[in-house]
């Protein structure tokens, strides 16, 4: 993958539609009960929808880290929760965290953080409820702060 500089507004576009897409093979995959892995939820999903060619190559790339990373990436959203049970976000919430924190924690290069917050809130505004704009904009700010904190222990 490429980094975000110079993308054109096409590009950016994609990426758009690429989490969109990521948040619908995530939910296919919760609701059938997590079984196999997210790749598989996607190649399920080729069967019945059409994808653009385009986004084919960041959905790969987000359905990967959240298939390599998806333990760590839920302990982080665990320890970003103030007085909430991991269990009891909506189905929506916890993939649009999922795909957000992936960014944040494994694409750095890819994703300048506060884009990957700003798309997460996009999404949260599109499919999740009257609240999820907020609440996903909290969680992922405080996860974000305290990545930034542990950064500058190590640095």
């Amino acid at each position: 993958m490429n980094g975000t500089v110079g993308l054109g507004r096409s590009a950016r576009l994609d990426r758009s539609r690429a989490r969109a897409w990521t948040l619908q093979i995530h939910y296919r995959w919760e609701s059938t009960g997590s079984e196999g892995t997210l790749r598989d939820a996607f190649v399920e999903t080729l069967t019945s929808r059409k994808i653009a060619h385009r986004r084919m190559p960041y959905i790969r790339w987000l359905v990967d880290l959240l298939d390599a990373h998806l333990p760590e990436i839920d302990a982080a959203i665990g320890a970003a929760l103030q007085n909430w049970r991991f269990e009891r976000l909506s189905a929506i919430d916890r993939a649009v965290l999922r795909i957000a924190t992936a960014e944040l924690l494994h694409g750095e290069e890819e994703v300048p953080p506060k884009v990957a917050i700003q798309e997460a809130i996009r999404l949260a505004e599109a499919y999740g409820g009257d609240d999820s704009p907020r609440f996903v904009n909290g969680v992922l700010d405080a996860l974000y702060k305290e990545n930034v904190r542990r950064s500058g222990e190590r640095g």
